[in-house]
This record gives C-alpha cells, structure tokens and sequence, in this order.
C-alpha cells in the first residue's frame, strides 16, 4: 500500500464512520428528528454498523485501521512505524469531515434544537452558577461530536476508555489480517462492528466509549470551530482521556498480544 492509498483510504473510511456514527447520535438528540430519544440501543448498533460500512468501504485502500489506537496497536506487533503518520493523519482529517456532513446533513435540526428556549433557556431564564459551568464545560449537543462521562473522575474514566479500547483492539489482532495482509477481511469487518456494539452495551455507559482519540479529537475540533448557536463549550478539560486512553488500551493489547498469541 502506498502512502497516498492508506491516506485516502483512512480519510474516506473514517469519514464515513463519524458520519454514520455522528450521525445516529444526532438523530437520537435533535429536536424534529423521527428518531429522537431512540437510546442507547439505536446508538450502539448505529456506530456498529457505522464501522461495518467505513472498513469495508476503505480496506482495499488502507487496510482500515480508521483508529489511531488499532493503528498504534500493529505497529507495536509488527514491528512498522514508517506510515503511522499517515494513518493518523488520514484518520483525523476523515473525522473532521465527517463531524461536518453530520452537521450538514442535520443543519435544520441543529438550529431548531439550539433556538429553542426548552433546550437553551429563553430569556428571563435562572441558572445556577453550577448550571453555567457545565454549560462552559460541555454545550447541548456535544455528545453528538465527541464524548463526555457520566460521573467525571479522571482515573475512572480514562480506565473505563483504556479497558474498552483494550477489547475492541486484542479482538483485532486476534482475528488477524486477510490472506493479503492488507487489512481485515469480510468477515473481519463484521467481528469488528459486533464487537463495537459490545463494546457500547457493555461498556460505553460511564463515558461514552470513544476508544478511538480520532472519532473524539476531531469531532470535538469541529464543534469548536462550527458556528452553531448556543453551542455551549467543547470540554476541552476532558479532551485528553479519550485520546490518552485509547492510546494506551491499544498499547496494552499489543503488550497481551505480543505476550499470549504471538
């Protein structure tokens, strides 16, 4: 694979990802959207299905890491450091763009749930100096870009990101590439959707399970960068756990891969 390959085809793939991913977070949040208050169901198996259709879309390319975490993981195993740069850079601006067609794609729902005074408060609203510092911290429809925990504690929460990115990635490496060794194969694409789906019923309810630094960092760029009304902040006080801790989950399956499978 060239490096012009893995940067389309990461840049496409992950595209596609935070598209559909972003995408059923937005459909489940958004005032008039059909799907509104769908829950935790609709959301998990969307970003399932999300990377269902990214890997098997970009594989040819790249061989699909779409995850700087999965990417960080194969080169501790093999060994490969020359192209990291590549994947990550790929896997970032594919992020970006796809945080920015969910915005497109939803840009009426968007303005109607920012403009409305249930969701913003209206005028002559009270709040709470505490209310006014979560709304500082993360605005209204964040969680459609990026995560954020339930309880913030950042030893628990970048544990709960190292332990879920630890699943998703050994789970990688244990099926292996293809015959090519070009990256995963059809049924590996969908051993990898399930078990992300897994991974958010089982694991995502304490912070929301990014364990992927991409589909968070550059998400969270483009609600910074967006001009949403009310948007509220980005967090950027949290930004480095699901960066940091995907990052080391992926170190850490390498490390048991290395140690049980190799």
């Amino acid at each position: 694979m060239s490096s012009s390959d893995i940067f389309i085809g990461e840049t496409i793939g992950t595209a596609i990802l935070i598209l559909l991913g972003g995408g059923v977070c937005a459909a489940v949040t958004l005032k008039a959207s059909k799907a509104r208050n769908a829950g935790w169901l609709a959301i998990a198996f969307g970003w399932g299905f999300a990377v269902l259709t990214a890997v098997y879309t970009s594989a040819p390319l790249s061989g699909a890491h779409l995850n700087p975490a999965v990417t960080l993981a194969l080169a501790l195993k093999d060994g490969g450091w020359s192209d990291v740069p590549v994947y990550w850079g790929g896997q970032l601006l594919g992020a970006m763009i796809g945080a920015t067609l969910v915005w497109v794609a939803y840009y009426g729902q968007f303005h109607a749930h920012l403009t409305d005074s249930e969701i913003v408060g209206g005028p002559g609203a009270q709040e709470t100096k505490a209310a006014e510092a979560r709304e500082a911290e993360a605005g209204p429809v964040l969680g459609i870009f990026s995560t954020g925990p339930e309880i913030r504690h950042a030893v628990m929460n970048l544990a709960t990101e190292v332990i879920g990115t630890v699943v998703l990635v050994l789970a990688v490496l244990t099926q292996g590439l293809n015959d090519q060794g070009n990256g995963l194969g059809t049924l590996g694409a969908l051993i990898t959707a399930l078990v992300v789906v897994a991974v958010g019923l089982s694991l995502g309810g304490p912070t929301g399970y990014a364990i992927n630094p991409a589909r968070d960092l550059g998400p969270r760029i483009v609600h910074a960068l967006l001009p949403l009304p009310n948007k509220g902040g980005s967090d950027w006080s949290y930004a480095w756990i699901p960066v940091v801790g995907p990052l080391i989950g992926g170190a850490v399956a390498a490390g048991i891969y290395n140690v049980a499978f190799a």
